[in-house]
């Protein structure tokens, strides 16, 4: 997993997995406008995966899936 998905997911860690806000999740790219950009590709890979579900209105929430693999791990 590249160091961009991880501050991705961290993110709803450090939110108590609440669904979370894209504008949030840019907070992983920084500043870098480009890694903001690869913010979009990440979350769309991770609802791809399973790994977190779409709730609407640019917001995102990890899945059962993504939890169990977090306590596994």
């Amino acid at each position: 997993m590249d160091e961009l998905t991880r501050r991705v997911l961290a993110i709803f860690s450090e939110l108590g997995d609440q669904p979370v806000d894209l504008h949030t999740l840019f907070e992983a790219g920084g500043n870098d406008p480009g890694e903001r950009d690869r913010v979009v590709d990440v979350v769309e890979r991770l609802v791809k995966d399973g790994l977190v579900e779409e709730r609407g209105s640019d917001f995102y929430a990890l899945t059962d899936l993504a939890r169990q693999a977090r306590s596994a791990g």
